[in-house]
């Protein structure tokens, strides 16, 4: 894993992994983390999810090259908006936020049938409790492991908690916008609190309402083995003391935690978007025709299934 850099992109991270009333609970992701840097992502995967969606982004790696570079020619002319033929950089950024906004959404709908059990398209506190909890709430005795049984009940009043901060109107009951905010807090102003604090509570092992550096390192890295700390969290601990320590007292509080993981002054869409023109723009004049797009396609929506396999690539002369 990477070290965190200076400027964290919060990626829409919140996966639930929904379980039915009758079925085991499954622990979904306890908190909006920080997602990996700009600056570090892992090859080009960063940039296919960015550009198109999670989803859409599997979708693509079913298809051939050259159905793939066809559908990235359509995409194209969608996002140039004023139709000169160039893609600019806001363009991309606008691209980008739309795609991230339809990922969250899409996202609520798959899991909103199986909460909204009385089909009043409200899902009530008891209703998400029933169906997330049910089964451990009724049955105790099959959760005596000490690690199921502390999970549970730290996520169910984190839960509700969270609930009660996204649910606006205070009547315990959930509209599509405020469960939304419950699911992706990272996204909605009022919740930049409850982001905070449950990353404040995870990493913050010794209880003080702090994160010292030791407890910032080890929530990236496990140093089993005991040897000497890779170079990257060395970096890591430099840093946590210039850039993340801000009052330089040895901790984060939460007002230095919020400046790490919700920094005002990033948009990791306009980064996206700058990235992919940066490495796109064969003439560097800003902006990309769509055969500059095309000419880095594996960059924008190229998969290990289409084009990081040599022998696929090899059997495409037009790559």
């Amino acid at each position: 894993m990477a070290g965190g850099g200076a400027g964290r992109a919060l990626l829409p991270a919140l996966l639930l992994l929904a379980a039915g009333a009758l079925g085991k609970p499954t622990a979904r992701q306890e908190r909006a983390r920080p997602g990996a840097q700009h600056e570090d992502r892992p090859g080009f995967q960063y940039d296919h999810e960015a550009f198109l969606g999670k989803e859409e982004a599997r979708s693509f790696d079913q298809l051939s090259p050259e159905e793939s570079r066809e559908r990235l020619g359509k995409i194209v002319d969608r996002i140039d908006d004023n139709k000169d033929g160039y893609l600019t950089t806001e363009e991309l950024k606008t691209w980008i936020k739309r795609v991230q906004k339809r990922y969250i959404y899409e996202n609520v709908a798959k899991v909103w049938k199986d909460y909204d059990l009385n089909k009043d398209n409200k899902i009530a506190w008891e209703e998400y409790k029933q169906a997330t909890y049910g089964y451990y709430l009724e049955n105790p005795e099959e959760f005596q492991d000490a690690t199921d049984q502390h999970s549970f009940k730290k996520m169910l009043p984190r839960d509700e908690r969270r609930f009660k901060t996204a649910d606006l109107d205070g009547d315990l009951a959930a509209t599509r916008e405020e469960f939304t905010a419950f699911l992706h807090p990272e996204e909605f102003e009022h919740m930049k609190n409850i982001v905070v604090l449950e990353t404040l509570e995870d990493i913050d092992k010794n209880g003080d309402g702090f994160v010292d550096q030791d407890e910032y390192i080890a929530d990236m890295f496990a140093n089993e083995e005991g040897g000497p700390e890779p170079d990257w969290v060395v970096t890591e601990r430099e840093q946590f003391a210039d850039f993340r320590d801000l009052n330089k007292d040895g901790k984060m509080d939460k007002d230095e935690i919020q400046h790490w993981i919700l920094p005002q002054d990033y948009d990791h869409a306009l980064a996206e978007a700058r990235h992919l023109v940066y490495e796109s723009d064969a003439d560097k004049d800003q902006k990309l025709t769509k055969e500059e797009v095309l000419d880095n396609w594996n960059m924008f929506v190229g998969s290990q299934a289409t084009n990081y396999g040599e022998d696929l690539t090899r059997n495409h002369d037009e790559l």
